[in-house]
């Protein structure tokens, strides 16, 4: 009722109208570019190599993921090796992929 009574309420003005698009248009611009950063950053945890292990496991939560470079690495992978829990044949192939599974040399005179 109050429209028929004030024609020009509800109206934008070409100020606003230009206003609302940049400010959408902004959005876009910044959601877009978020979603290609997050597309194509490179994640530190995502594969195994250089020495660093990485291995996801099932958790309470959906899953957790194992993170060891250097001296820890040598250590759990070493440990995987040597054991048959779930941790360790799941972090065998990850070792492998690091440079840290045990040599042949190794295994045939342990």
């Amino acid at each position: 009722m109050y429209a028929k009574t004030n024609p020009s309420a509800g109206r934008l003005s070409p100020q606003q109208k230009r206003a609302f698009t940049i400010i959408g248009v902004l959005v876009v611009l910044i959601l877009a570019g978020l979603g290609i950063w997050s597309a194509l950053a490179s994640d530190s945890y995502s594969s195994s190599g250089h020495g660093c292990v990485n291995v996801t496991v099932p958790s309470s939560t959906g899953g957790a993921t194992v993170h060891y470079c250097g001296a820890q690495a040598r250590s759990f992978c070493q440990t995987s090796f040597q054991k048959q829990d779930q941790l360790s044949l799941r972090a065998r192939p990850q070792c492998v992929l690091a440079g840290l599974a045990p040599s042949a040399s190794a295994s045939a005179s342990g």
